[in-house]
Order: structure tokens, then C-alpha cells, then sequence
């Protein structure tokens, strides 16, 4: 016995001895990746050398002769510290996901080569200037750059992540850049599934209840649009779940891209000088989508919102102007039904006859497994899509297929020259001019200088025919004239407005334009409820400042909240009969007492938060799964307009509230009571039953997750961000709930970029991002900015070299190789 134990140690010590090795020298081939910020590089393709001095924060501030030296620098800031990052999203649009994650990446690699958006892209370098592609060699030459430096100086191939995929790096190309542009409008629209989950409400919902859930923005009257059954009468009726495709970079509804921008004139500002304030929102991720950069181009600097692959600085201010971007929500997409020819199926009908699909083979290598044929077609509309893609498998008849028609599907697109302008521009009238060459994705600019403000949209938006079928509300028959696009609208049509007489403009994916259709830009617009605290808070002082507006963008007061929760709780707040210390009745009663006196304030430490997003959750699932079914599924994230609808019964909607298959007729406020019982229940299950305890930052978790390293045991510990945080889904400090699972309030989508700029003192500007400068786990910028961009604070904005010097971490010199 005592030998056998004897082995039983051994073989235990042995194990951690084994454990330890293996780990320390993991450390070891991970850690020769961190980014030396101190080096001396030579390198190939410069004209002088380049200076990349890291501030505090490894900002990079990036100084040479010229302005391709500039860029070509940018490329090897870029490679330093987000290398993984960019071959992950050169891989995802260009659908070879495969190759590093073998089949469970396969479906979405069709879906991605049936969108050929790297085909687009390589096409698109043919139309573009000679300085833009200049530019664009510059900056992919200095990505190569680092790429050949970690191999020549065994630098660990330049990040973790590439030991566990050990994938050859292939060289970055103009193409590459351009194609990130086109992946960004992908992540970026929602319009397409929007039809989708349209059509199939249709059909299991009549038209009034369609626009119950999927209304029409209020002061227009509702279009008439047929029921999809009248349009393919064949489609059956189906309520299965969505299908979920691997690393699908298609947003969810309600998870496309938003954003808050604001501006005041100098009548406006206590300084007298104009300020603007801008937060996009996207997905969180570990790291996260934005890099803060300065470029020092010989004609002046310009500072800013970097997305790494893009060589310009996106969102940022130079000396003469600041600007913002915002979604702009045109409707820039239609699902076009194709119907094929009984008798060929590589034909498909058009307006006059049937016609062959144009069609290509391509191989998609698949990681451990023989390659994968597939045969991509296309007719006049756009790419033939998997009918797993946007579920298009539920709304799509027997006998047809569904392709895409959307505006960044093109090859003459110059929206990269147009960045490349942005940054440059030194006037509104530069910067719109500039913006003029946008295709996709549609954004909002929100634009001060040291004089003016100005709001006006870039990209393009289709041109649809009067009597479009659907009004690009539905997917529409391919073959009928009716539903062609005609082209793009003008330019004019645009929203725009600069120096308004109310000195104050603001966008939060609001509405901006009254026009009617075909020339509405679109019919679905962000939540109204970040405008109606926006506007009462910038109306709320004559005079702003830096601070004010800092305040305004950190502000977590629900204005959701305090429209629903009077309407759902007006017959339960003093209705509770004496109950028992400990009892449920008691813990109902004080959750009731504690929304009553609540000011709507999604605070962090408090339990009113909590309560509110469980119930209203637990009430919208209450209305809905009787006549959706499994449908409901779709609708996780709570839709404020639906609720608003059914609880003052605009048009018949207060129906919802009537369970149909029970024989009494429920009212609002029984759905209400039963979901707040629910809500409770749940609560008490995840947190206890002392209701003062609960604490919404504990649920409310941001969650920056590592799309690899972060689904690695015990690795993921360190590799996922997580930080409690204030706000919700329609405060302005946005932070989206996941809303479905284990960890339904975990924030998974917010604003991973913040600035405000004041033209009193331009170098006083602020900014801050998510997590930090690094995508290397093993470094100390990995998430050091994280902890500051939870508190709602700030790093400071300047052009001053003398700034970024003496707080530097590190100086990069990269230096003209002359040997060769």
C-alpha cells in the first residue's frame, strides 16, 4: 500500500513539474510577441526615418518627412500591436475562416465567399486615385514590415494566437484595407435581416400587429405593405429557431451599429467656441475594435479612432476641425427573390425571360478535412445567398432562391479615398466634399471647427421605384420591374444641416429626414429614447462646457424606464397586502417601494436597475410567446416602442395582452403582475433573497471577450475582459444586455470609443477606448485603458510632441534599410 502511494505522489509531482514546464515555456514563446516600443528597426520602403513615440498609454504618435513614411508608419503600429486581430478580419472577409478553424467555420464561409466582398475589393483598386493608392501601398508597406521583422528576429510570430494556428501570413495589399472598409459596412447594416424577420412576422401576425412590433417611425403614416403570403403564397408559415453561423460577422437585430454625437456653436459655450461629442457603438470585443493613433503629417497632426487595417484616422480632430460618425441607418439593402426555371435550375427568371446565373467555383480549404467545392452565383440583383445566411431559409419559397442587393457591392468605391480625405480636410465644405465619395457603410458626420458645426450623411442609398412591392420593407420578386433598383438617389437627398438657429445638433440613429418614399433613406431608425434624454439634457443649460458635455455622454438615466415603469406598475404599486419579514410577498413589496422612488438611474450599485430590466423582460416574453411560438427567440432585447404601443393601446395594440389560448382575457396589468412575479423569482434564484443586496454592475457585467484565447480553459480567465458597469440598452452611456442565456444582463455592446472636443482649447480634448492599445495578452496595454473607460473617464487629446515625449514608454525608430 505504502509503495503504491508512494507512486501516487511521484506521479503527481511529476505532473506539476510537467504542468510547470510546459506553462513557463508557453510563457516564454507567447511573451518574445509583446511589442518592444524602445527598437531600432531598418526596414524596407522608407524615404527617412520614421519616430513612433508610445505615450503613457502606447498611444502611437507617429512622425516622418513625408506623408507616405507617415502611413507606412501607422501600418507598423498597427502590425506591432493588432497583427491577429487584422488577419483574423482579412480571413473573415475574405471567407477563410476554415483554414484556421476548421468546419465549424464552414457555413459562414460561404455565406462570406458568396458575398465575394474580397473580390469587390481587389477590383476596387483599379478605381482608385494614384495618391490614394499610394497611400494605401505605403501603409500595407509597413505592415509587411513588421511581419518580415517577427520573422527575422523570431518574435514569436508576432502574437499568441499564431501558435495555436500556425497559418502562413500572407503580405497585406491595398485590397486588404479596402476590404476591411467593406467587412465594417457588413457589421454595420441590419437591414437585410430586418426584411427577413418582417416577412416572417407576416406570416404568423396580421399587418397591424406587424407594425405593433416593427413600427414605422411616428409622424408618418404607415405604407401599405401586402402580406408575404400574397406576394409567394407558397412560403409555409414557419416559427423554427435562427440558425447561428460560427464567427458570423452579421449583427443581430438591434445590434447593428449605433452611436451618440453632439454639437453646440460657440453661442452655445461658455468658452465661446464650438464643442462636439461622439461615442460609436459596436460589439465588445478583447481587443477592441478601435486604436487611438496620432499622425504628424508634414502640413499638421491629426488624432483620433484608428481601426486597425484602415490607414486613417476614422473618427478624430487635426487643428482645424473635430468629427464624429454615427450610423446612419439608410436602408441599403434588399432581399431579391429569384425564381428558378422549372425545367434548369442555373437559370432563374428575370423581366425578360429566363437567364443563366453567372457562376464561379471556388475551393474553400477547410483545416484537417479535404478542401470544400462550392459554386457561387449571382444574378442582376447580387450574390445568391446560403439559405442558412439571415435565415433566409425561413421566408424563401420552394423552387427559388434569395441573392442580396445592397450598395457596397460594387467595385467602383472610393470610400477609402474619402477617409484618406477626412482627415485631411480643414472646413466643413472639405469634409463634406470628401465625404461625398462614400458608398458603404452610410454614416453620419458630425463635424465642429473653430467656428461652425454641421451634421450631414455620407453613402450611398438605392433609388427604388415609387411602387416598389414592399418598400424595401420585405424581401420582393427579382422579376418584376417594379422592384428594380433605379440606380442611386442623389446626393441632395442626403440629410444635412449646419449652424442651426437652436445653436445645439444631436444624433443618437434618430431620424434626420421627413421625406417621403422612395427617398426616405429609411424606415427603421434607432431608439428614440437616447435623442429624448440627449435633447433634455443639452437643452437643460444655456451654456456648455467640456464637462457638461462629458456628463451628458456618461449619463445612465433611463428615459425607457421612466416611460414603461408608471404604465406597468400603476394598479401594483400601493396594492400589496401586509406580508411577513422573509416572505416573497415582502421582498415583492419593497421591489415595488424601491421602483417607485426611482429616478431611473441605471447605477452600478444599486438593485432598482435589476429589477427593471428583469421585469420588462420578464413582460415583452409574456406578450409575445403565445402568438410567436419559438419566434419570440428573435426578439430577446426589449423594444421600447412595442411596449409603449401595447400598454397605451395605440391602434388596437393593448391585444398583445390577451392570452390567446386561455379562456379569460388577460389585461396589461395581469401580464405585469405575472412578469414582475417572474422577475422576482429569477432575481432571488441568481442573487439571493435580500433584495437590497442586489446589485446591477454585478449582473451587468461588460464582457470584452477574446474570440480565441478567450474560449480557452483558464486562459479565457485572462484573456476576457470583465467590468461592472452602469447604464443599459437606451441610456447614453449605452451598455447593450446579451439578453439571452445563463448571464442575460452581461454587456456585450456599448460604446468602445469616446471623445469630446473643445475648440476653447483644442489640446484639452479627451478620449479613451474600451480595453487598451494591445491585443497581446501578455502586456501591460493589453486592458490598462479598461478600468478607466468603466468610470466614465478620460486621457487627454493633444497634438503637443512635447506631451507625447515626456510621458513616452518607448520611441520606435524605424530607419531606411541601405544595405540592400
Amino acid at each position: 500500500m505504502l509503495t503504491i502511494f508512494k507512486w501516487i505522489i511521484g506521479a503527481l509531482v511529476a505532473g506539476l513539474v510537467l504542468a510547470v514546464i510546459l506553462g513557463l515555456g508557453a510563457y516564454y514563446l507567447a511573451s518574445r510577441s509583446i511589442p518592444d516600443y524602445d527598437a531600432d528597426v531598418n526596414v524596407h520602403g522608407l524615404t527617412a526615418e520614421v519616430e513612433i513615440v508610445r505615450d503613457t498609454y502606447a498611444v502611437p504618435h507617429i512622425f516622418g518627412t513625408t506623408d507616405e513614411d507617415v502611413l507606412f508608419g501607422l501600418g507598423y503600429a498597427h502590425a506591432q500591436d493588432r497583427l491577429w486581430q487584422m488577419v483574423l478580419q482579412r480571413a473573415t472577409v475574405q471567407g477563410r475562416l476554415s483554414e484556421f478553424f476548421g468546419p465549424d467555420t464552414l457555413e459562414t464561409d460561404k455565406f462570406l465567399r458568396s458575398l465575394d466582398l474580397y473580390t469587390y475589393s481587389q477590383r476596387a483598386v483599379a478605381f482608385q486615385t494614384p495618391e490614394t493608392i499610394t497611400a494605401l501601398e505605403a501603409y500595407s508597406a509597413g505592415v509587411n514590415a513588421r511581419i518580415r521583422h517577427v520573422g527575422e528576429a523570431a518574435l514569436g510570430r508576432g502574437s499568441p494566437e499564431f501558435f495555436l494556428f500556425p497559418n502562413q501570413i500572407a503580405p497585406w495589399q491595398p485590397a486588404d484595407s479596402i476590404a476591411m472598409l467593406k467587412l465594417m459596412a457588413l457589421q454595420l447594416t441590419d437591414k437585410a435581416k430586418l426584411e427577413v424577420l418582417r416577412a416572417r412576422l407576416s406570416l404568423v401576425l396580421d399587418a397591424n400587429r406587424v407594425e405593433d412590433f416593427l413600427p414605422a417611425p411616428e409622424g408618418r403614416a404607415t405604407l401599405s405593405v401586402p402580406q408575404y403570403t400574397q406576394l409567394f403564397p407558397t412560403v409555409t408559415p414557419d416559427i423554427g429557431t435562427k440558425t447561428v453561423l460560427a464567427l458570423d460577422p452579421t449583427p443581430d437585430v438591434s445590434f447593428a451599429g449605433a452611436s451618440n454625437a453632439w454639437a453646440a456653436m460657440g453661442n452655445r459655450a461658455a468658452s465661446g467656441k464650438p464643442l462636439m461629442a461622439n461615442d460609436p457603438h459596436l460589439a465588445l470585443n478583447a481587443p477592441g475594435i478601435w486604436m487611438l493613433a496620432r499622425l504628424e503629417f508634414p502640413d499638421g497632426g491629426v488624432i483620433g479612432g484608428t481601426i486597425p487595417g484602415i490607414p486613417a484616422i476614422l473618427v478624430g480632430r487635426n487643428t482645424q476641425i473635430a468629427w464624429g460618425m454615427t450610423s446612419a441607418y439608410f436602408d441599403d439593402q434588399d432581399v431579391v427573390v429569384e425564381q428558378l426555371d422549372p425545367a434548369d435550375q442555373t437559370r432563374y427568371r428575370t423581366q425578360d425571360g429566363y437567364e443563366n446565373f453567372e457562376t464561379r467555383d471556388v475551393l474553400i480549404q477547410v483545416k484537417g478535412q479535404p478542401g470544400s467545392q462550392y459554386t457561387l452565383r449571382k444574378s442582376r440583383h447580387g450574390p445568391i445567398l446560403p439559405p442558412g445566411a439571415m435565415d433566409l431559409n425561413h421566408v424563401t419559397p420552394p423552387g427559388h432562391v434569395a441573392a442580396l442587393q445592397w450598395t457596397a457591392l460594387r467595385a467602383e468605391d472610393r470610400t477609402i479615398e474619402a477617409l484618406l480625405k477626412m482627415m485631411r480636410a480643414t472646413s466643413v465644405q472639405e469634409l463634406r466634399a470628401a465625404g461625398e465619395l462614400v458608398i458603404a457603410p452610410a454614416m453620419n458626420l458630425t463635424v465642429a471647427t473653430g467656428d461652425e458645426i454641421a451634421l450631414f450623411a455620407t453613402g450611398k442609398s438605392p433609388a427604388r421605384t415609387p411602387n416598389h412591392a414592399t418598400k424595401g420593407r420585405m424581401p420582393s420578386a427579382g422579376w418584376l420591374d417594379k422592384n428594380v433598383w433605379q440606380g442611386d438617389l442623389p446626393l441632395a437627398v442626403n440629410p444635412s444641416r449646419e449652424d442651426p438657429s437652436s445653436g445645439i445638433l444631436v444624433n443618437t440613429n434618430n431620424k434626420t429626414t421627413d421625406a417621403a418614399f422612395p427617398e426616405h433613406i429609411s424606415f427603421d431608425w434607432g431608439d428614440t429614447q437616447r435623442l429624448a434624454r440627449a435633447t433634455h439634457l443639452l437643452n437643460a443649460r444655456q451654456f456648455h462646457t467640456r464637462d457638461s458635455f462629458i456628463e451628458i455622454q456618461t449619463d445612465v438615466v433611463s428615459n425607457a424606464a421612466r416611460l414603461l415603469l408608471p404604465m406597468m406598475a400603476k394598479d401594483l404599486w400601493w396594492a400589496g397586502q401586509p406580508a411577513a419579514t422573509g416572505s416573497y410577498e415582502r421582498r415583492r413589496q419593497q421591489a415595488l417601494e424601491l421602483l417607485a422612488n426611482w429616478n431611473g438611474e441605471m447605477g452600478e450599485h444599486d438593485p432598482e436597475p435589476l429589477i427593471y430590466a428583469a421585469w420588462i423582460s420578464a413582460f415583452q416574453r409574456r406578450l409575445i410567446i403565445d402568438e410567436l411560438g419559438l419566434l419570440a427567440t428573435q426578439f430577446p432585447t426589449v423594444r421600447v416602442e412595442f411596449l409603449e404601443r401595447v400598454l397605451r393601446d395605440k391602434d388596437g395594440a393593448g391585444i398583445w395582452c390577451d392570452i390567446r389560448n386561455t379562456t379569460i382575457k388577460e389585461t396589461c396589468q395581469d401580464i405585469s403582475a405575472a412578469a414582475l412575479d417572474e422577475a422576482m423569482l429569477s432575481l432571488s434564484e441568481a442573487y439571493g433573497d435580500t433584495v437590497t443586496r442586489w446589485r446591477w454592475g454585478y449582473a451587468h457585467q461588460a464582457l470584452h471577450e477574446s474570440k480565441v484565447l478567450g474560449k480557452i480553459p483558464v486562459v479565457g480567465w485572462f484573456a476576457n475582459i470583465r467590468q461592472e458597469t452602469p447604464g443599459g440598452d437606451n441610456t447614453l452611456r449605452r451598455g447593450n444586455l446579451r439578453a439571452t442565456g445563463a448571464q442575460p444582463f452581461t454587456n456585450i455592446h456599448g460604446s468602445g470609443y469616446r471623445a469630446v472636443y473643445d475648440f476653447a482649447d483644442p489640446d484639452s480634448s479627451v478620449y479613451i477606448i474600451a480595453t487598451g492599445q494591445s491585443g497581446h495578452l501578455l502586456s501591460r496595454h493589453y486592458d490598462d485603458l479598461a478600468t478607466i473607460w468603466r468610470r466614465g473617464e478620460y486621457i487627454p487629446m493633444s497634438l503637443d510632441p512635447t506631451l507625447a515625449r515626456g510621458g513616452a514608454v518607448g520611441i520606435t525608430h524605424l530607419r531606411p534599410d541601405t544595405a540592400n
